[in-house]
């Protein structure tokens, strides 16, 4: 007992106190780093997860816009091929690709069969037939327009004599233009003898003034256009009374190779001409196409 009493109890319950807080509290000291630590882990992990969803988020960026331009790229290439595919080829493309081949009645005869075929009846559609002896011999691409009138008409200089009619013409020629006109005139130096030749087209000329000059003399040739030759005969001032030859420039081809007949307000002129008298005379025998 006494060796109980004279120990220092108090002392030892608060060394034992302070030991177990010690021991308690050691632990705690260090579980705070280690919890400190693993925080500083989870917020670099989390940067790092930030940093890939970011890197991500641009690739993906990257891709959607590098797939926009490549079906922007697209579409561009589309549009183009389909606007190639789109463009046909014109009469211009197919004339220059193909030899020049020398007209012929049948081509004629197609022409007016193909114009009327939706607008008349099978009736109508045989008065517009033509035999051959309406047709003179064609230009094989070989004659001037001098030396292939000697040989339709051998008999000119003595048909322009007996001649005498006015407001009408022997040997009516029909072409595209006033600047082609004004060619053939030209050459009809070497064929035409004393003939008078008259120009027939649009260009700085009246129809009146041209319905005048007609009526006041005798005019054996004339070369026009198929347009103003059509208002003459619409208004009389040109018949077909005296007429002998009709002369077509079938084979000529302008700057772009087109012909006469190529030319949709040109070939329009010419069959409205045609209608007016020209192939009811080709039907009775007095006249006589032929296609240069």
């Amino acid at each position: 007992m006494a060796d109980d009493l004279g120990d220092e109890w108090w002392t030892q319950g608060d060394n034992s106190g302070v030991s177990e807080v010690e021991e308690d509290t050691q632990p705690l000291a260090e579980e705070q780093p280690k919890k400190s630590t693993s925080k500083k882990r989870k917020g670099e992990k989390q940067a790092q997860d930030n940093t890939k969803k970011k890197k991500k988020k641009m690739v993906n960026k990257e891709c959607f816009i590098t797939q926009e331009r490549s079906e922007e790229k697209g579409d561009k290439e589309s549009n183009k091929n389909k606007k190639r595919r789109k463009k046909k080829k014109t009469i211009t493309d197919v004339l220059t690709s193909s030899e020049p081949v020398p007209g012929s009645p049948a081509d004629l005869m197609s022409l007016l069969k193909s114009h009327h075929s939706q607008t008349r009846s099978v009736i109508e559609q045989e008065e517009l037939t033509l035999s051959e002896s309406c047709f003179l011999s064609s230009n094989d691409l070989t004659h001037s327009l001098s030396s292939y009138l000697k040989e339709v008409c051998p008999k000119w200089a003595k048909i322009q004599k007996q001649h005498t009619q006015t407001r009408s013409v022997v040997l009516l020629i029909i072409c595209g233009s006033a600047l082609r006109t004004i060619d053939l005139i030209k050459q009809l130096i070497a064929f035409k003898g004393q003939a008078k030749v008259l120009k027939l087209f649009a260009k700085h000329i009246k129809v009146d003034e041209q319905m005048k000059l007609l009526s006041k003399g005798v005019t054996h040739i004339a070369v026009g256009t198929p347009g103003r030759i059509c208002a003459l005969l619409e208004k009389e001032g040109l018949t077909t009374q005296g007429l002998r030859f009709l002369v077509l420039d079938w084979n000529y081809r302008d700057q772009k190779h087109r012909r006469m007949v190529d030319i949709p307000e040109v070939k329009g002129d010419l069959l409205k001409m045609m209608d007016h008298g020209l192939i009811q005379s080709c039907r009775e025998g007095t006249v006589k196409i032929g296609l240069f």
